[in-house]
C-alpha cells in the first residue's frame, strides 16, 4: 500500500500515536532497526525467501471460505479468512517468519518473545527451530496455566519458557520481562514482538508482515463473490495484529466498513475488562504513545479477558489512530458472549475457533446489515488451546 494518512510517518507516528519511548540502552538496537528494516524487508532477496517460506512451510495462501450455516442463521453472507489453517494454527507465523529473517540479516544469534495465548510463542519457537536459533519466551504464570498445551508445544520445539510472576501474571507482565531481557542483551538478541505494539518500527513492521492476509483476500474475494470488495471486515483486537493484517489493504477504501472487536471481559462497566478504546486514555505503554487503560495518576490498570491473547490494557498505535480518526469502528463483547459464539461456530461450521477469534464471531448477531451484505471474519486462530475453557463452560451450563 502506498504512503497515505494511515501509514507511519518519518518519526514513527500514526497521527499522534506511536513513536519510540525507550530506555537509553535500547537506542542502538531501535535506531538500527529504524534505519535498516525497510531496505531489508523490501529487497527482492528478502521477499523471495519470505514468500517461499510462507508458501512451502506455512501453507499460504490461507483459504477464504463461505460459511453457509452461519450465513443462514444470521441472514447475510459470511466468509471466513482461515488463518487458523496456517502452520502452528494462527496468523502469528506470518510475523515470526518475517522477523526471524530480519534478525538473521542483522546478525542476531538469540531470539526472545512475549506471549499471552501462547500462539505467538509457538510461532516464534517454530521459526527458531527452523533456523537453528536460541529461543526464550516470556509468558505470564497465569497464562502458562490456562494455555498449558501451548507451553508444552514451545518446549517440544526447543524453546525455554519463562513464567512471569509479577503484576497480573499475564501478557502485559510478559512484555515487561521481555523488554528487560532485551535491555540486558542488546547486542546478541532480537526481540520478536508479537503484535502491532511497541516502539517504532515494530508496529509498522508487524503490520507489513501481516498485510499478506488482506493482500490475498482482495483476489480471493473477487473469485468468491460477484463484488469487488466485502461490505464489512471484522476481526478481534487485543494488541491488534490479525485485525491490522486483514484491514491493511482496505484502509483507503471507505466503502469497506472495518470493525475491531475488543474484549469487554465481565463488562465495560466493571473492573474486569480489556476494552481499551472504550476505557483507555492517551499514554505510553511498552515503548509507544497509544491508548491504554490507566488510573487517574497514570498507573496501568490490570486488564481482564477470558481470552489470554486479548488480556492486554493497551492497543497498537495504528488502532488508536484508526479509532480517533473514525476509520475503524471498535466495539466489544463479553467473556460469556465470546464462549457462546465459539460453541455456535463449532456446531454450525465444524470449526473450533480460538477464544480470541470468538470475540469477532460474537459480534455477528449485533451487526445491522441487509441480506445481500458480504461480511468477512478473520478466523485468526484455532481453539485447541481453549478446549478446557469450553468444556468447563459447557459443564457449568448443563448442570
Amino acid at each position: 500500500m502506498e504512503q497515505n494518512k494511515y501509514t507511519v510517518d518519518a518519526e514513527g507516528y500514526f497521527g499522534q500515536f506511536g513513536g519510540a519511548y525507550i530506555p537509553e540502552m535500547l537506542h542502538p538496537n531501535i535506531s538500527e532497526l529504524q534505519a535498516k528494516y525497510l531496505d531489508i524487508i523490501n529487497s527482492d532477496e528478502f521477499q523471495k525467501e519470505y514468500k517461499t517460506i510462507l508458501q512451502d512451510y506455512v501453507g499460504r495462501p490461507s483459504p477464504l471460505g463461505y460459511a453457509s450455516r452461519l450465513s443462514e442463521k444470521f441472514g447475510y453472507n459470511i466468509y471466513l479468512k482461515r488463518e487458523d489453517l496456517n502452520h502452528t494454527g494462527s496468523h502469528k507465523i506470518n510475523n515470526t517468519v518475517g522477523q526471524i529473517l530480519l534478525a538473521k540479516k542483522l546478525g542476531r544469534t538469540r531470539i526472545i518473545a512475549e506471549t499471552g495465548a501462547g500462539q505467538h510463542g509457538v510461532a516464534t519457537a517454530t521459526v527458531c527451530a527452523l533456523m537453528g536459533i536460541e529461543c526464550v519466551v516470556y509468558m505470564g504464570k497465569l497464562d502458562t496455566e490456562r494455555q498449558a498445551p501451548n507451553v508444552e508445544r514451545m518446549k517440544l520445539l526447543g524453546a525455554s519458557v519463562v513464567p512471569v510472576t509479577s503484576g497480573s501474571m499475564t501478557l502485559k507482565d510478559a512484555t515487561n520481562e521481555a523488554m528487560r531481557d532485551w535491555i540486558c542483551n542488546p547486542v546478541s538478541t532480537h526481540y520478536i514482538i508479537g503484535s502491532v505494539v511497541g516502539p517504532h518500527p515494530f508496529p509498522d513492521m508487524v503490520a507489513k508482515f501481516h498485510s499478506i492476509i488482506s493482500e490475498e483476500m482482495k483476489t480471493q474475494f473477487r473469485e468468491k463473490s460477484s463484488k469487488e470488495n466485502p461490505d464489512y471486515v471484522i476481526a478481534c483486537v487485543g494488541g491488534g495484529s490479525n485485525a491490522m493484517g486483514i484491514f491493511y489493504h482496505y484502509l483507503d477504501n471507505t466503502d469497506v466498513k472495518l470493525i475491531g472487536v475488543e474484549a469487554a471481559g465481565h463488562g465495560v462497566d466493571t473492573q474486569f475488562s480489556a476494552a481499551t478504546t472504550a476505557l483507555g486514555r492517551v499514554g505510553v505503554l511498552h515503548g509507544s504513545k497509544t491508548l491504554l487503560m490507566q488510573t487517574s495518576d497514570g498507573q496501568v490498570l490490570e486488564a481482564h479477558s477470558i481470552s489470554a491473547g486479548l488480556d492486554y490494557p493497551g492497543i497498537g498505535p495504528q488502532h488508536a489512530h484508526f479509532h480517533e480518526s473514525g476509520r475503524v469502528q471498535y466495539v466489544n463483547v463479553t467473556d460469556d458472549e465470546a464462549v457462546k459464539a465459539a460453541l455456535l461456530v463449532s456446531e454450525l461450521e465444524g470449526i473450533i475457533p480460538a477464544l480470541e477469534t470468538a470475540h469477532a464471531f460474537a459480534y455477528l448477531p449485533k451487526l445491522q446489515c441487509d441480506k445481500d451484505s458480504n461480511v468477512v471474519v478473520c478466523l485468526s486462530g484455532r481453539g485447541d488451546k481453549d478446549l478446557q475453557t469450553f468444556m468447563d463452560y459447557k459443564a457449568k451450563h448443563t448442570l
